[in-house]
């Protein structure tokens, strides 16, 4: 997912373009605004921490690409391309070294295992929006 502040900056079109240029194939992508309601079902998992209403509000804040991915490896591969999520600390040439501006606007979002994935995809997508 790409999130509100670089959906707004302008920023899509390079991180799509980086998530290519890498080896990723793009299995389905759209534009989509989350509602509060929506945004709080997706990040239920952190429903208990204290971040969680800052997280949800942010997310419905703006547009975001909601997209899946695909490619050998493709979380462990993708969760590299990221970088961490305090961009301070990420490597150079991530997404987030690039195009982060904080530890909570990090930009992008990446599933953290394959499981989560799936979840996340069929969340956003139909099996006929799918390619």
């Amino acid at each position: 997912m790409i999130k509100p502040e670089a959906v707004a900056a302008g920023h899509a079109g390079k991180i799509i373009d980086m998530i290519i240029d890498n080896g990723f194939r793009v299995v389905a992508i759209k534009l989509t605004r989350l509602s509060r309601q929506e945004a709080g079902i997706f990040y239920e998992v952190h429903k208990e921490r204290p971040f969680y209403g800052e997280l949800v509000d942010y997310m419905a804040s703006g547009p975001i690409y909601a997209a899946i991915l695909e490619k050998d490896n493709a979380v462990e591969d993708f969760r590299k391309l990221i970088g961490a999520t305090d961009p301070s600390q990420a490597d150079e040439g991530t997404i987030r070294k690039r195009f982060a501006e904080s530890k909570a606007k990090n930009a992008v979002h990446g599933s953290d295992s394959n499981d989560n994935a799936e979840i996340e995809s069929n969340f956003f997508f139909s099996g006929r929006e799918r390619f």
